[in-house]
């Protein structure tokens, strides 16, 4: 803040012009970041409405300070999803050219914000939103489905607000920080279209398994029978303000500055994470292996740092996520008697549909598990990582961290 103008990135905005400021938020990380705003505005009362995942509430909001906060279906949505959506289009209904609507955004947004298309119904979204998870997409594939079975996606609620000043705060769990695919872009442009949500269908051979009212709203915006989302230069986003206020490369440098203040030589993995975890695990461990074995500059104790986000596609019925499976990838590269550790971690806390954030491995996790009876690799064709830490506990479990930036992972050399 300076004065009455909020300072937004190099941006300023005179609070005093506007009849009413409101507050936006969605996402795993929208109450922390509700609360630094509201302590910011606390001189005009904005009015604030938020949705968040469940247990994701913790606040110091007092009774007086007007917030409404609902929780939601996560990664798969629910009913309070649509009723969540609802309720968000009838207040988005009173905005006017006079008010400012501050947005917060963050991991989660895309599956939290929901208000699918009339025809398409929560068990159709539920379908698609499954298959997807499983199919390896990554989250940019992943959000062009989703934005366009959706009113508020692809600058859908930019769309709603206008012709209100919108300012987007977002905190990015998308490597890149591509606005677009963000929560799916709801007050950006978006430059995908149906021609490339069906070719995700297509490259993950879905035709034939996606709801028919899916398939057949899809088709619909192929021949142009439904609107397209909103694209760059459309008019409607003059007044719409997108600013990036955290991501992944700001966790990895917070991950070296501690451990340098732990005592560690780090290093840095310049590449981001990305690709079949398992396939990346397995080149994590060997290529940071060799990176601190060859670098005369750096010194045991030593730490290699990465950021990322893997993907899993889903062949077993097992339970794990893309961390705890990244993790079981490298168990068998680790064995020996170099004392080392590979932690990979997901920083909202929760590693795909587990309560675990993530694994630890080490020169010694293979052989512990084999006294058990325990084969990495039996465990990773079922994609199973989970069961396979847990019975050597040696799973990361932090509970929600109510932020989302991505993943890290780490490599240490003692």
């Amino acid at each position: 803040m300076r004065g009455i103008h909020l300072d937004v990135g190099n941006l300023l905005f005179n609070l005093n012009k506007y009849e009413r400021i409101v507050i936006l938020g969605v996402g795993k990380a929208c109450v922390p970041m509700a609360e630094g705003v509201i302590n910011q505005l606390s001189d005009w009362a904005p009015s604030t409405f938020l949705i968040t995942k469940d247990d994701h509430l913790s606040s110091t909001f007092s009774p007086d300070q007007n917030v409404s906060i609902l929780e939601a279906g996560h990664p798969i949505p629910d009913h309070r999803n649509i009723e969540a959506g609802k309720t968000l289009f009838s207040l988005v209904g009173t905005i006017t050219k006079d008010d400012l609507v501050i947005v917060l955004l963050s991991g989660g947004g895309s599956a939290l914000l929901m208000n699918p298309p009339v025809g398409i119904s929560l068990a159709d979204i539920q379908a698609v939103t499954s298959m997807l998870l499983k199919s390896g997409a990554d989250i940019r594939e992943l959000n062009t489905i989703r934005k366009h079975l959706d009113v508020f996606k692809g600058g859908g609620l930019a769309k709603l607000l206008y012709p209100s000043t919108v300012i987007t705060l977002i905190l990015s769990d998308v490597l890149g920080d591509h606005l677009d695919a963000i929560a799916s872009g709801p007050t950006t442009s978006d430059p995908s279209t149906f021609a490339d949500a069906w070719s995700v269908v297509n490259k993950y051979q879905l035709l034939d398994q996606l709801p028919k009212h899916v398939i057949t709203y899809l088709r619909d915006g192929l021949n142009g029978k439904v609107p397209e989302t909103i694209k760059p230069g459309d008019p409607i986003l003059d007044h719409a303000f997108n600013v990036i206020v955290g991501n992944n490369q700001q966790a990895v440098q917070g991950a070296k500055d501690k451990a340098r203040s732990l005592g560690f030589n780090v290093l840095e993995w310049h590449e981001p994470l990305w690709g079949e975890a398992s396939q990346a695990g397995q080149t994590f461990i060997k290529n940071a292996r060799g990176m601190i074995n060859q670098s005369a500059s750096i010194t045991k104790p030593a730490c290699l740092v990465a950021g990322g986000e893997t993907t899993v596609t889903v062949s077993g019925n097992g339970t794990g996520g893309r961390n705890q499976e990244f993790a079981l990838a490298c168990v068998e590269e680790l064995s020996g008697t170099d004392p080392l550790v590979v932690v990979s971690l997901a920083t909202d806390g929760t590693d795909g549909l587990t309560d675990a954030a993530g694994a630890v491995a080490t020169n010694g996790t293979f052989t512990r598990g084999m006294v058990k009876g325990l084969i990495p690799r039996d465990y990773l064709s079922r994609n199973d990582s989970y069961h396979y830490f847990e019975q050597l506990k040696d799973l990361i479990k932090t509970g929600p961290t109510l932020t989302n930036v991505c993943d890290l992972a780490f490599f240490f050399a003692f």
